[in-house]
């Protein structure tokens, strides 16, 4: 059985990380037109810097969920018949036990050197403009795909949804494209697909099934039951 998993905001939020956006429409405090694009980057990199520091920074205050957890064990069950596309530019993932994250959105704890396109692990702040591992530069920036850029890996994304048995959403919103039309794509290539999140999405009416509640109850629950299917 081929599986593809999306997760999003949701299945992060139960650790404490923030939501994407909260009531009054900020990200953080934030305007995401000050934090979140290339050209608040050109104007005042180092808020920008500022920002994501401080989010880099808080990942060692959280930790992953059952959920996390219960998807690190499904992967060492399915191994590459596992393709799990986040949202989050978190780590939660990897320290749940997932080693196949793709992380579509970039990653916190990575760097991008605008000046040769070499992407670093980085844990450390990028305020003070250190200079590029590769090339000595300083022009590294938060390896997070912004809005109007393309996220990261879209042809392999394709790729994996076109051989999926099965394609599943866990903590999205279904409002964001491109990955809002994943599970409709799925589904014309004749993927079964089922959603799980804490409240009905936009998405929602896209789905087969969609199951509603916390993303750590909700998680281990359906890999427990994928498990006890491949088992038999």
């Amino acid at each position: 059985m081929k599986i593809v998993v999306l997760t999003g905001a949701g299945i992060s939020a139960e650790s404490g990380v923030p939501t994407f956006r909260d009531a009054d429409g900020l990200w953080e405090g934030h305007r995401v037109e000050d934090v979140a694009t290339p050209e608040a980057y050109d104007v005042a990199p180092i808020t920008v810097h500022r920002f994501y520091d401080a989010r880099r920074a808080a990942l060692a205050t959280v930790a992953p969920n059952p959920a996390h957890h219960a998807l690190g064990r499904l992967e060492g069950v399915l191994g590459e018949d596992l393709f799990l596309v986040t949202q989050n530019i978190d780590d939660l993932h990897e320290r749940g036990g997932s080693a196949r994250v793709h992380h579509m959105h970039g990653e916190l704890l990575s760097a991008l050197c605008r000046a040769c396109g070499r992407r670093t692990e980085w844990r450390e702040d990028l305020v003070d403009l250190p200079p590029c591992p590769a090339c000595g530069v300083c022009e590294l920036r938060p390896d997070v795909v912004w809005f109007g850029e393309i996220p990261y890996g879209m042809e392999r994304i394709e790729r994996e949804l076109m051989t999926a048995d099965l394609f599943v959403s866990i903590g999205t919103s279904g409002a964001v494209y491109p990955a809002a039309g994943f599970v409709r794509f799925a589904r014309a290539c004749g993927a079964r697909t089922l959603e799980l999140n804490l409240d009905a999405s936009e998405g929602t009416p896209f789905f087969e099934t969609a199951r509603h509640g916390r993303a750590s109850d909700l998680v281990p629950t359906w890999v427990d039951e994928i498990m006890e299917r491949l088992a038999h």
